[in-house]
């Protein structure tokens, strides 16, 4: 049987990712979309060796969601879901996908925009953080990430991080 490259489960209610028809193109699959679910437990992804793209557009991941490690994947794409926690999220995402360079997380509580009642500084903010944060990020939601961006970005939040790590030096003395 010949491997499928691009396989689609969107749109089919599905309450759990249907692994068995998936992982009979592990060898050959670079794009999944399993967009318009409602899923919440991606475990087993991570056998998807040579998978790049990875569409969960319109679930029910949280900030919690654990990811396996999958260093193939180049882009992940999590619009409106349910992830209110955006350090949390974020973190998971720099360990689990440390091949990413773009991100999508649009309509959800943690990416604050025009669209979900976010002000432009709530937007820039939430650009800032992960930028900082996933340096190799090329793309976030729908923009670019520019280098002046990206300097921005390590420069505000290279300051928190040193102020958190001496908050925990002065509690230790």
């Amino acid at each position: 049987m010949l491997g499928l490259r691009c396989l689609s489960f969107a749109y089919q209610d599905l309450e759990e990712i249907p692994y068995s028809s998936i992982l009979q193109h592990q060898d050959t699959l670079e794009v999944l979309d399993l967009s318009y679910n409602l899923l919440e437990d991606p475990a087993l992804l991570g056998e998807l060796e040579k998978l790049n793209t990875l569409i969960l557009d319109c679930n029910n991941y949280t900030s919690h969601v654990k990811f396996p490690f999958m260093p193939s994947v180049t882009t992940v794409w999590i619009n409106k879901n349910k992830i209110k926690n955006l350090p949390t999220f974020v973190e998971e995402v720099r360990r689990k996908f440390p091949s990413i360079r773009i991100l999508s997380m649009m309509n959800n509580e943690a990416a604050p925009s025009y669209f979900n009642g976010g002000s432009l500084c709530q937007y820039l903010d939430y650009r800032q953080y992960v930028i900082s944060q996933i340096p190799g990020l090329e793309v976030l939601d729908d923009k670019e990430v520019l280098e002046e961006e990206r300097i921005e970005a390590q420069n505000v939040y290279k300051l928190q991080r040193s102020s958190v790590s001496k908050k925990k030096k002065d509690i230790r003395k």
